[in-house]
């Protein structure tokens, strides 16, 4: 890969190759680079996708045609520009964007909420003409904020997007941030906080978009987080911790079991690769990434 510290807050607002249609299985690091000797059928457990912005070297085009060829059933991350792209080799944007301002400016801060409601009212009716499900949105950082404070404003500006989203059938998602390592001083860098968003807003169209590498940097715990709280998860990014690359052998997290407790719990969203490849053929990480989450 050529660039091997990509940060998504740079890309995210940004916007193959011939493969078999068949995924390798679990291989060692050392093995990476060499031609796999066996290969599987996708189980249909999960609905996998993969997040663009980590793979800049590929066209939209050509990491639909990756997509496409080894079963992921479509890609994150995608605003209204790529849909067209996609629908072409009848893929989902799986987490559409477009709507935030940024990742640093949220719903927790009320000077934002005109232009985010502004804009998210118009990207849900996009979202829903599209025939699309998911719409990802961001607390913003706490530039002094107390979480109390965080939780009010959200609240306030959020339902103002809700009855529209429910109206329209799509799911408001917030994602949540580590602000140890990657984002400093986001708001919503906790499971307790946004649960407790959830709750107050009381819609099933606001889920969570819980990020297994950025929530295993901030608290742990994570199979039993899942089992615990799913019914708040409507979406989940995959990562290596540490360094949020390859979720193989080479890091910490065991994401065959952490898969099979996301099944366990009856989820049929979408769950997206979201790791920063290393490896000198970044399409065999993303394989094999799959053939580790396909339980």
């Amino acid at each position: 890969m050529k660039n091997k510290k990509l940060n998504r807050r740079d890309v995210i607002k940004t916007v193959g190759l011939g493969t078999t249609a068949m995924l390798f299985p679990l291989e060692t690091v050392s093995a990476m680079d060499s031609k796999p000797k066996q290969m599987q059928p996708l189980k249909g457990n999960i609905n996998h996708s993969v997040c663009q912005w980590c793979y800049p070297d590929l066209s939209l085009d050509e990491l639909c045609k990756l997509a496409q060829s080894i079963g992921l059933v479509g890609i994150d991350l995608i605003g209204p520009k790529g849909w067209s792209t996609l629908k072409k080799y009848d893929l989902v944007s799986t987490m559409c964007n477009g709507a935030e301002i940024s990742l640093t400016e949220g719903f927790n801060h009320t000077e934002y909420h005109t232009t985010l409601v502004n804009n998210y009212l118009k990207h849900i009716d996009l979202v829903a003409d599209a025939g699309y499900t998911n719409l990802i949105c961001f607390s913003g950082n706490r530039k002094g904020m107390d979480d109390e404070t965080g939780l009010k404003n959200a609240e306030i500006g959020l339902k103002k997007i809700l009855s529209r989203a429910e109206k329209r059938g799509v799911v408001i998602q917030m994602e949540l941030f580590n602000s140890k390592v990657n984002h400093p001083d986001y708001m919503c860098d906790n499971t307790p906080w946004g649960i407790e968003l959830c709750k107050r807003l009381d819609s099933p169209n606001f889920k969570l978009l819980y990020d297994i590498y950025h929530m295993q940097i901030s608290e742990g715990d994570i199979i039993r987080t899942i089992q615990d709280h799913h019914q708040y998860f409507g979406h989940y990014h995959t990562a290596g911790v540490p360094g949020r690359h390859e979720i193989d052998q080479t890091q910490e997290l065991n994401y065959t079991a952490i898969m099979k407790a996301i099944v366990a719990t009856g989820f049929k969203g979408y769950v997206a690769q979201e790791f920063i490849p290393t490896h000198s053929q970044p399409i065999e990480s993303l394989k094999q990434a799959i053939a580790i989450c396909d339980v």
